[in-house]
């Protein structure tokens, strides 16, 4: 019996072995086939399938897969906008792409300037002699701009496409703080570094909205040149100055007043749409679905076009979002992680570096640590001697955006481009008042006046206030030194442009902030040519390391799928996105009121990316991340 009892045991333990290693066999294929990308033999031919649901952003925020399993809500995708570019640009020159769909179903939009460079990707495919076609079920500004940009522009009959504008109103907190007797303490320079007047103020100054006015006719300006390029028929005057007469005029049909003022070309589903493209570009022989085109997606295409790696470097890193101290990011510009990234370029030997702002700024210290990290680049080792930085700006280069700039040797931006914003604030709540009207009291002693300070709790000595608006204007003078340096301007002539004023691209250019008009790859063919290197160079991106998880997160997403969503986004839909934007902006205020930061160089007008707000995520609950706020 004790024989049979280890033989039995031993059987059993092999067979438990067995089960393991077959179990952990199968999850080793899963995530294998779960991660596998792309390969260039996959590319079909048919259509390039591009689906934009989400946003076009310059860096994307990483995506935690395990928040995304456990999350209740679909998380909003970011693409890169030069992966999208790319694509479009390899669907201009491969003959097996003989159309572009352009789905923008879910598409959430985008920096004005990036969506600008996405168009002219459109336009080069068109000029291939390949039809793009666009659908979505509801169009706003940003839909638009890229849609101008196709050969045929589809709605759905039940949606419609409208002009906005941009601009807007933004709440003022002075008199709520002041009511319930939160004392916040601004320490600032320059009259036009309006970042403060929310928290100080019911309303705008009038300086605040001379610039604002200016800055928006601008941007406006240029959206509509971009739209009545790409769409010369379009009556964009009529929708936007009239929009309840002109759609009036269609029996309150939007998708009707939309095909009338010539912003759209074709009504009909998406079922529809896909049969258009069917027709175009033949069926998907693996998919018997209503509709079903023959297509291949984004990532299989550039798989099938990697990017060119032989001869010197050129390096690009990106500081895109809010520029926070630590190591942030992607998404978000932690200043920490972005020095490195330009330390690991320098002791790579990179001949040129190329920095791409887009950020509307922040914190001065990690501003700073970026910037003397350029200056170390700059001048090189002993066997690079001194090598060329410069700058190409997106849609934001603002405050510490523009702080970061300071050290190139030539700077781009696009009309578009927001920039500017010379100035530098602080802020400080205390709650002596809050605290007193509960008849809390306090009381103590000091052996000096900086005793204890800064205390939120019993306010501000007058000592300390002063100190602090000291230390502001003395980087204030920083900032001035490092703009007049760069920009070999007197310090008179930098103070007429600065004092916190944002300016878009073309002032900007006319005043000296920028050189030159044009893209990155403008930026990255001056880098090379200042290093003189030739036709012999690629471009080197540091900081964009494959995300293992990224063909689980975008299968679990069902971003390789051709059928596209149950539900677009029709006009509720956009004024929800909209309407999410603000109440993440409005907490995003609360917090950085009351979030502890030092010194910050930032632009009130430039839209801060949602990676870079401090709310929590948009499936917490709008309770929950209120509430979030305060439990910091």
């Amino acid at each position: 019996m004790i024989f049979a009892r280890k033989v039995w045991a031993l059987l059993v333990g092999i067979k438990d072995a067995l089960v393991l290693l077959l179990l952990l066999l199968f999850f080793m294929a899963l995530y294998g086939l779960l991660t596998a990308r792309p390969s260039p033999a996959q590319v079909r031919e048919g259509a390039l399938l591009l689906k934009l649901d989400g946003t076009v952003v310059e860096e994307p925020a990483k995506v935690d897969p395990f928040a995304l399993l456990m999350s209740n809500d679909t998380v909003i995708k970011e693409h890169r906008a030069r992966d999208v570019i790319a694509a479009l640009e390899a669907a201009a020159t491969d003959d097996r792409i003989t159309a572009v769909a352009l789905d923008l179903s879910r598409f959430t939009g985008g920096g004005q300037v990036t969506l600008e460079n996405v168009g002219e990707a459109l336009d080069a495919v068109r000029k291939a002699k390949k039809p793009v076609i666009a659908f979505a079920h509801a169009y706003a500004d940003d839909g638009l701009l890229l849609a101008a940009h196709a050969s045929e522009v589809w709605v759905d009959p039940l949606g419609g496409a409208f002009v906005m504008g941009p601009g807007g109103m933004r709440l003022y907190y002075g008199e709520a703080l002041a009511r319930y007797k939160v004392t916040p303490h601004v320490f600032k320079v320059g009259t036009y570094k309006d970042f403060v007047e929310p928290y100080t103020q019911s309303q705008a100054s009038a300086p605040s909205k001379e610039a604002r006015n200016a800055l928006i006719a601008a941007i406006w300006e240029n959206w509509q040149a971009n739209v009545k390029a790409a769409r010369p028929k379009a009556d964009i005057a009529r929708v936007a100055s009239d929009p309840v007469g002109w759609l009036k005029a269609s029996g309150g049909d939007p998708a009707k007043a939309a095909l009338a003022a010539g912003l759209v070309d074709k009504l009909g589903t998406y079922t529809q749409y896909k049969e258009r493209l069917r027709a175009l570009v033949g069926e998907d022989a693996a998919d018997n679905a209503p509709g079903s085109f023959a297509h291949s997606d984004a990532d299989t295409l550039l798989a099938a076009h990697p990017a060119k790696t032989d001869g010197a470097a050129v390096a690009v890193v990106t500081v895109a979002g809010e520029i926070v101290d630590g190591k942030a990011g992607p998404g978000t510009a932690g200043g920490t992680r972005i020095a490195k990234l330009i330390d690991e370029a320098n002791s790579d030997g990179a001949s040129a570096l190329v920095l791409r702002v887009d950020s509307p700024g922040g914190s001065v210290m990690a501003s700073e640590e970026i910037r003397t990290a350029l200056e170390r680049f700059k001048s090189g080792t002993k066997d690079t001697g001194r090598r060329p930085v410069v700058v190409s700006m997106a849609n934001l280069a603002a405050s510490g955006g523009y702080w970061v700039s300071t050290p190139a040797d030539r700077i781009f931006a696009e009309p578009g481009t927001i920039t500017g914003s010379i100035g530098i604030f602080a802020i400080i709540p205390t709650f002596e008042r809050v605290l007193a009207e509960y008849g809390v009291r306090s009381d103590g002693v000091r052996s000096t006046p900086l005793s204890g300070q800064p205390d939120i709790l019993t306010g501000l000595t007058p000592e300390v206030k002063e100190m602090l608006q000291a230390n502001i204007e003395s980087n204030y003078g920083r900032f001035l030194g490092l703009v007049g340096a760069s920009r070999k301007k007197s310090a008179t002539e930098v103070e007429a442009i600065a004092e916190g004023r944002v300016w878009d691209g073309g002032t900007a250019r006319q005043k000296g902030l920028v050189d030159q008009f044009g893209g990155i790859d403008a930026a990255l063919a001056d880098a090379a040519q200042r290093a003189k290197l030739g036709e012999d160079w690629h471009a080197a991106w540091y900081g964009e390391e494959e995300d293992p998880y990224a063909s689980l997160i975008e299968r679990w997403r069902g971003d390789d799928e051709a059928d596209g969503p149950a539900t677009g986004l029709d006009l509720t839909g956009l004024v929800a996105v909209r309407q999410q934007g603000q109440i993440d902006r409005l907490l995003g205020d609360v917090g950085r009121l009351f979030e502890a930061r030092g010194a910050q160089a930032l632009c009130l007008d430039c839209p801060i990316p949602a990676a870079s707000q401090t709310a929590p995520p948009a499936d917490a609950g709008w309770l929950a991340r209120f509430l979030a706020v305060f439990a910091r």
